[in-house]
């Protein structure tokens, strides 16, 4: 087995026919169709079923792709630090986010990190649970994870600050008129929600039950994005991090009272290359919380009319 092979596995699961698999890699078809057949003889399993939508990986596939996937990225990590040197780093640098984390200083620091080394490729996503990104960080799958809580050893997890929740409002909403809401004046609120096993999701239940609150669910989503426009037309209230409210729905958030913080966590693989310590440096440079959520909000807000509504 070699790891052509498995990255040829990889490209057919992803791509779901040999023929587009094939092309992406920019390899003859009867080759890669050759070298798959190779693997499955030697593995003495079947990978992949055919079906009316394409090929599709079998269970024993499955797990064994997911292997491969670490294999790959090991292999990938160790080209890209064997020709770092002469502030030139090429390769791929896999990236993890726990869902509303970082959404405004991870793509500053990703800004710098490309300014440095141009020829570098990032692949970052965002994950709900934080047990999920627990368990691949500890199979080396990823290169970084910004979490709000881990198991890992000190040396592999690096503290940069907190951040701050928010609540995000209707724009009739009363509440408005605060410069800090207080979650017991929410109890009657309809509220959106996200996706049971979030770990956003976890943070809303557990600040609501400390108040002796019980959520009235208007709606569950999977982004933060999506609740703060579904709250800003009034669907119902949501609590998000402050970093993860869209550009022009400031004028819609508060702060709240208890104030809800988490912190934010870098949890680096072990053996960290010089790309995964760069990207900790500059996030370390990035504002965590962000500069005074309060204020910043407050400059967002019109003046306040007779009736205590706030004016565009």
């Amino acid at each position: 087995m070699s790891l052509r092979q498995y990255e040829y596995a990889l490209a057919v699961a992803e791509e779901g026919s040999v023929t587009a698999a094939a092309e992406r890699l920019h390899v003859a078809q009867p080759s890669m169709s050759q070298q798959i057949r190779g693997l499955e003889r030697e593995l003495g399993v079947k990978l992949f079923a055919r079906t009316p939508s394409g090929l599709v990986p079998t269970v024993v596939g499955r797990a064994f792709l997911r292997e491969a996937q670490v294999a790959v990225n090991a292999s990938r990590r160790a080209q890209a630090t064997a020709r770092a040197g002469a502030d030139e780093l090429v390769g791929e640098l896999v990236v993890a986010v726990q869902l509303g984390f970082g959404t405004r200083q991870l793509p500053g620091a990703l800004s710098a990190l490309r300014r440095r080394f141009p020829r570098l490729e990032v692949t970052v996503f965002e994950e709900q649970s934080s047990a999920e990104l627990e368990r691949l960080c500890s199979r080396g799958v990823l290169d970084l994870a910004l979490m709000a809580a881990c198991h890992r050893s000190p040396s592999d997890a690096h503290q940069l600050g907190e951040e701050e929740f928010v609540v995000v409002l209707g724009p009739e909403h009363e509440l408005l008129a605060e410069d800090r809401v207080e979650l017991r004046d929410l109890k009657a609120e309809p509220w959106l929600r996200f996706d049971r096993d979030s770990a956003l999701d976890g943070v809303l239940l557990s600040v609501l039950r400390a108040q002796d609150l019980s959520p009235t669910t208007a709606a569950r989503v999977s982004q933060t994005s999506t609740a703060v426009r579904w709250a800003a037309h009034g669907l119902g209230v949501t609590l998000v991090p402050a970093s993860a409210v869209p550009d022009g729905h400031e004028h819609l958030v508060r702060p709240v009272s208890p104030v809800v913080t988490q912190p934010v966590i870098a949890v680096l693989r072990q053996d960290a290359g010089p790309a995964e310590t760069a990207l900790l440096e500059l996030l370390r440079a990035e504002t965590w919380p962000l500069k005074d959520v309060a204020s910043s909000i407050d400059m967002q807000r019109g003046p306040v009319d007779v009736a205590g509504a706030r004016r565009s």
